[in-house]
């Protein structure tokens, strides 16, 4: 149950596109009020004898004074997005248009939208629960095919689906349980602990596995940052501008042209990358400048998702690599060791051979050699090489402080269950257990929680 909310009834205006001169521009309403509000302004037809999914064109008028020729969408109640009564404006692009339609339509009786709310009407009329309206707000923001079709299965109703499902199970048990209470005296069970037991068991599971698919569910939602490090002149801009097919750094000849950290975004495999490629790390500079773009590079490492620690295979030595390789997996265990310049590597044997030992991919990033593979390397680093969408991936860091609780309920419940606790204890954890599943949902809520998640959304959504 949704507690301490209000149903708003009156109605409501918003731009439904994004800010700019386009060739359509879309105007929202919402409310049991949308129809006469329009109606007002388009003395063209009679909206009201007009079925629900239509669509009308003719000229909006204030005053007698012609605004634009528009064509509306009609979405009576409850057959709309919101579950109430909406019109869809499609007017021309012009921002000023735009805003006379809004002006006039405010004029006539609606009131501007808050940032998010015909998605917030849309779950207060039961159109979706909460979990799938968050899912409206990342597929807005995707900016990749895996955060796009995450959102999506999400907006499915895949991830409330699991939610649903052991909420029912779990209040039938509840039930059966508060019977119990209510014939202590006569101490009889109705609750079959043993399927009880295996109800537990198996929803441990699915939320562990949730749980687990949150620190892939990060990088969907907000990429992966990759630091590129290495000794001066052995190639991190080069690589950078090979991966981003482009020359976006300063590549010379001359050490530590690189003095400050370049920051660039490349989509792999529907993977966000941020790519940071960094001053040069030596122990002889007495350039306060240089020494300033080292220290950064340092805090680089630390702070990324990953690192890239590129060499020159002509200098390296086999100590100074495994040195290097030492300090880099200190401050960030996910690194990859990348052995530059093979095309003119200088040895009679194969590059291997000179660093053995070690995991190392050999490129040439001046000639893009192997760059294809250090992509799926890459790849492979942050997923671990899985990357299904079709499955319930955790993006959002509320779900996964609720659904951490919800382990620690179900635990406790199975620790119950082994132990024989009463039934009255059972019952405590039981409520627990659904109190955080329903937080998840929306089943149970407050404004504030609602404000704080509906106010990331855009205006006219």
């Amino acid at each position: 149950m949704i507690n301490n909310l209000t149903r708003w009834d009156d109605t409501i205006v918003a731009i439904a596109t994004p800010p700019g001169i386009g060739a359509i521009g879309v105007i929202r309403l919402s409310g049991k009020e949308a129809f006469q509000v329009i109606a007002r302004l388009f003395p063209s037809k009679d909206l009201e004898g007009i079925q629900t999914h239509s669509l009308v064109i003719g000229f909006l008028k204030e005053d007698g004074i012609d605004i634009d020729e528009v064509v509306i969408s009609l979405f009576r109640s409850p057959k709309s997005y919101t579950g109430e009564n909406v019109i869809e404006i499609s007017c021309h692009g012009s921002p000023y248009v735009q805003q006379r339609i809004v002006e006039a339509c405010l004029r006539k009786g609606a009131r501007l939208a808050k940032p998010g709310e015909f998605t917030q009407r849309a779950f207060l009329n039961g159109k979706l629960d909460l979990t799938q309206a968050e899912a409206v707000a990342d597929l807005i923001a995707s900016n990749t095919n895996a955060s796009q079709r995450t959102a999506l299965h999400n907006l499915r109703g895949g991830f409330s689906i699991v939610l649903k499902e052991l909420r029912e199970n779990l209040i039938q048990f509840a039930a059966l349980i508060e019977l119990e209470l209510d014939f202590s005296q006569e101490d009889l069970e109705f609750a079959d602990r043993s399927k009880f037991y295996a109800l537990v068991e198996n929803a441990g599971t699915t939320i562990q596995a949730l749980l687990a698919s949150f620190q892939l569910g990060n990088v969907i939602k907000n990429g992966v940052t990759v630091a590129i490090v290495g000794k001066p002149n052995a190639g991190k801009s080069t690589l950078l501008n090979t991966l981003l097919n482009e020359n976006r750094a300063i590549v010379s000849d001359i050490a530590g042209t690189t003095r400050d950290t370049i920051e660039e975004l490349i989509n792999i495999d529907g993977i966000l990358f941020r790519l940071i490629d960094t001053a040069g790390i030596h122990d002889n500079s007495n350039d306060v400048i240089e020494l300033l773009g080292m220290e950064k590079s340092r805090e680089k490492i630390e702070a990324s998702d990953a690192v890239i620690y590129i060499f020159d295979v002509n200098k390296e030595t086999a100590a100074e690599l495994s040195s290097a390789a030492i300090l880099i997996s200190e401050k960030n265990p996910h690194s990859l060791l990348v052995g530059n310049k093979i095309d003119v590597f200088s040895e009679m044997d194969q590059p291997v051979n000179k660093f053995p030992g070690h995991d190392i991919l050999f490129i040439s990033a001046t000639h893009n050699m192997h760059i294809d593979l250090l992509k799926q390397r890459l790849v492979s680093k942050v997923s671990r090489g899985i990357i299904n969408t079709e499955n319930t991936i955790i993006t959002n860091a509320r779900h996964y402080e609720a659904l951490t609780e919800v382990y620690k309920s179900l635990t406790d419940i199975k620790n119950g269950l082994d132990n024989h606790i009463p039934a009255d204890l059972l019952a405590l954890d039981i409520r627990r257990c659904l109190h955080y599943i329903s937080e998840i949902t929306g089943d149970i809520t407050n404004d504030t929680v609602l404000d704080f998640i509906f106010s990331k959304f855009c205006i006219g959504k």
